[in-house]
């Protein structure tokens, strides 16, 4: 169990604690949605968590096969719908995995980032791609 604190500021504006570590953040409406867009969306945390729980994910299973992930990057984009009501359409996972990764290492994680809580927690009328790439080789490596 983990408990989180959400206070309402106002102005769409909430201030969110994680109680475990004390850590906070903030969020704001979108622009599109009356808000100011100063801080992540409700749903734009949804975004972020997929992408930090893929990435996660992928990291236990790699340290577990003893796989260095590090510099792995992965890029969300979310797709608001509109009807029947507002909500996350469909959201594009796009994971750069570091270069050199043998195939079958690079296949076994991939395979794990399909099981990514987030992801199995989602709606599922929302759509989630997950799409995997190999970092280019830095120039002069």
């Amino acid at each position: 169990m983990v408990r989180i604190d959400v206070a309402y500021e106002g102005g769409l504006h909430t201030r969110v604690t994680h109680g475990p570590s004390g850590s906070t953040l903030e969020t704001d409406a979108p622009v599109d949605n009356e808000g100011r867009g100063e801080a992540f969306s409700p749903t734009d945390l949804v975004a972020a968590a997929l992408g930090s729980c893929v990435l996660t994910v992928m990291g236990i299973v790699a340290r577990r096969r003893g796989v260095g992930l590090e510099g792995a990057r992965a890029r969300v984009v979310k797709h608001m719908a509109a009807a029947p009501l507002r909500r996350i359409g469909r959201l594009e996972v796009d994971v750069e995995l570091p270069p050199g990764l043998p195939a079958t290492e690079r296949e076994v994680l991939e395979r794990a980032a399909h099981t990514c809580p987030v992801k199995a927690s989602l709606h599922p009328e929302t759509e989630v791609v997950l799409r995997f790439s190999e970092a280019p080789v830095p120039a002069g490596a």
